[in-house]
């Protein structure tokens, strides 16, 4: 019998914090990325909003996600202006 994970993040790491970790830093990553290609900015651009340099924007367009913590990725949307909110709940 196939074993079901609630998202990729569980299937591919053991320990759940990792997972957590994981999943929230992509959705970062999505969201920063949506509103980037959103607003027709360049990765020039986006990085200057951000406070990062264009390779570094070049990195997170190109989701390598190994390349960001959790901290950087807070405050590249914060940097943007936007709100970054957490929800935590038992699961």
């Amino acid at each position: 019998m196939a074993e079901t994970f609630v998202n990729v993040w569980d299937a591919l790491e053991d320990g759940s914090e990792t997972a957590a970790n994981l999943k929230l830093r992509s959705e970062l990553m999505v969201e920063i990325t949506h509103i980037i290609r959103k607003n027709n900015w360049t990765q020039r651009e986006a990085a200057k909003r951000c406070g990062v340099t264009q390779p570094r924007m070049s990195d997170l367009m190109q989701g390598k996600m190994a390349k960001f913590s959790l901290d950087a990725l807070v405050n590249m949307a914060t940097a943007m202006g936007w709100k970054v909110e957490l929800l935590v709940h038992a699961g």
